[in-house]
């Protein structure tokens, strides 16, 4: 290859076209850089549409671009982001259509734990800045879920601590979505199992889970470096169903215990957040049923003892009515005299009411004369107002021939006649009804009347001219006046008072 630059003498030096310089650079750098790793920290990084990354790989004296096909980088176990310390694997390459050489990368590793830390602080600082770790987000676990679903392998022992423990505390149903839990699959399986657990129809075929695990054994940082992703992160983040994370042992920690709403320090702590113990469970439902009795009982006894003490302040049931059965025997005697003395002034009113005979004969008679009168006055009335109205007629119509003023007279006459016919009907319909209502009256009078008590043998005893209902108003009386039926009779009192 020393051949191909030696300076010829004299004007045989050979002549090389851009293109066969450039593929002789290009086998050279090739040929003797075919396979190297480098170390560096990563400088710009650009990420195309079509899918490759375009990067520099740095120190503190110089800088080589590097490039990562698109087949590479999508099986890339971390993807290369600024300022992070790695060490590419690869080849040097040349690119002719700039004169410049790159590094073409196969594969790249973050530079030991510490830059795996660095990363780490970054990622947790970015989703902590948009408040993916804030306490608010964090929902409560429910009490006793009906449905739990694991996500984790399928193969490990960490999916059978967890059925162990549910099995022991309370048996639940449980869902595993099946996942790798370290690699190049395990970030976008893990995310992929969470939205798919949220996105089930509750009350489904296959019901939707009311809590999720997202479980792992425990391994280095390099182990667990899956549930350091970003996708995890956000995607447990997002979980509408509260989620508990227990990946790796009580040490390890990993970006998803930040953004869960509950962390496990191991997958068996895990089963035990997710369910109380049922055993337990039973005693305290027994201990408050116990409770519940006891503090009933209590209450009946105290109610119980309170009714006794108002009790024995409630006057006695005898006491309560001695005082109304003393007034009712006492208004009981009462009773008699006093409906016999009702009895009696009933009868003197209706004795001397306005419907005695003459009083209602004289009523009668004055509502006679005044009806009469009424129609002698009103024959007269209805005269005049045909006449006016026939003069009316006779000044509105002088137009019209005579034949049609004496036809509509005549009707007025007829109409006239007619109404003096139903005046005088009506007019003796009422006398008859009143006529009638004041024998109905009189009767009635006859009827409800003291003289008709006469009549059954009873009297009236009237005392200086008044009724006299009790001993003591005839004892006083100076002259005994008694009235039957058929006449009265006076009864003469001597100077002592006694009857004779």
């Amino acid at each position: 290859m020393s051949d191909l630059f030696e300076d010829e003498p004299g004007d045989n030096t050979p002549e090389f076209s851009v293109t066969e310089i450039s593929g002789a650079v290009k086998k050279s750098i090739e040929g003797g850089f075919s396979h190297v790793r480098v170390r560096g920290e990563v400088g710009r990084v650009s990420r195309p549409r079509s899918g490759h990354i375009y990067m520099d790989l740095k120190d503190d004296r110089a800088v080589l671009a590097g490039v990562i096909w698109k087949g590479r980088a999508q099986g890339l176990a971390h993807q290369p982001e600024e300022g992070m310390e790695v060490v590419a694997t690869g080849k040097l390459t040349t690119f002719p259509g700039q004169s410049k050489y790159q590094m073409v990368i196969e594969d790249i590793a973050p530079a030991g734990a510490g830059a795996l830390m660095a990363m780490l602080e970054k990622r947790k600082a970015q989703l902590a800045a948009e408040g993916l770790f804030a306490p608010e987000r964090k929902r409560p676990l429910p009490y006793l879920p009906e449905v739990i679903g694991v996500v984790t392998s399928p193969s490990g022992a960490v999916i059978r601590d967890i059925l162990h423990r549910l099995r022991d505390r309370f048996p639940r149903k449980v869902l595993v979505w099946p996942v790798a839990v370290q690699g190049q699959k395990c970030a976008p399986e893990v995310a992929a199992a969470i939205e798919g657990f949220n996105r089930m129809t509750p009350g489904g075929a296959l019901p939707r889970p009311d809590l999720l695990i997202v479980a792992r054994g425990g391994g280095s940082l390099e182990d667990l470096w899956g549930f350091n992703e970003e996708v995890v992160a956000r995607a447990a983040a997002a979980s509408a169903i509260p989620l508990i994370s227990a990946v790796g042992h009580e040490t390890d920690t990993t970006l998803i215990d930040f953004v869960s709403d509950q962390r496990a320090p191991t997958p068996t702590a895990a089963a035990e957040l997710a369910v109380p113990v049922r055993m337990e469970l039973l005693a305290w439902v027994d201990g408050q049923a116990a409770r519940l009795s006891r503090a009933i009982s209590t209450g009946v006894q105290q109610r119980q003892q309170r009714v006794r003490d108002l009790g024995r302040a409630l006057p006695q049931v005898d006491m309560l009515v001695e005082g109304p059965r003393q007034r009712l025997d006492y208004l009981s005697e009462r009773l008699p005299a006093a409906l016999r003395g009702a009895a009696a002034r009933k009868r003197l009113q209706m004795s001397e009411a306005a419907l005695r005979p003459g009083v209602l004969s004289r009523r009668l008679a004055e509502d006679r004369r005044r009806l009469d009168g009424l129609g002698a006055r009103l024959v007269p009335a209805l005269k005049r107002r045909t006449r006016d109205g026939a003069v009316t007629l006779e000044r509105a119509g002088r137009g019209l021939r005579g034949e049609v003023l004496r036809d509509r007279l005549d009707r007025q006459g007829e109409r006239l006649d007619t109404v003096l016919r139903r005046l005088s009907d009506r007019a003796s319909r009422q006398q008859a009804e009143r006529t009638a209502r004041l024998e109905a009256l009189d009767r009635l009078r006859e009827t409800l009347g003291y003289v008709e008590t006469l009549r059954r043998g009873y009297a009236v005893v009237r005392g200086d001219g008044a009724v006299v209902t009790g001993k003591a108003a005839a004892e006083k009386a100076r002259v005994l006046e008694i009235e039957f039926a058929d006449g009265r009779v006076d009864v003469s009192k001597d100077p002592q008072g006694s009857l004779f």
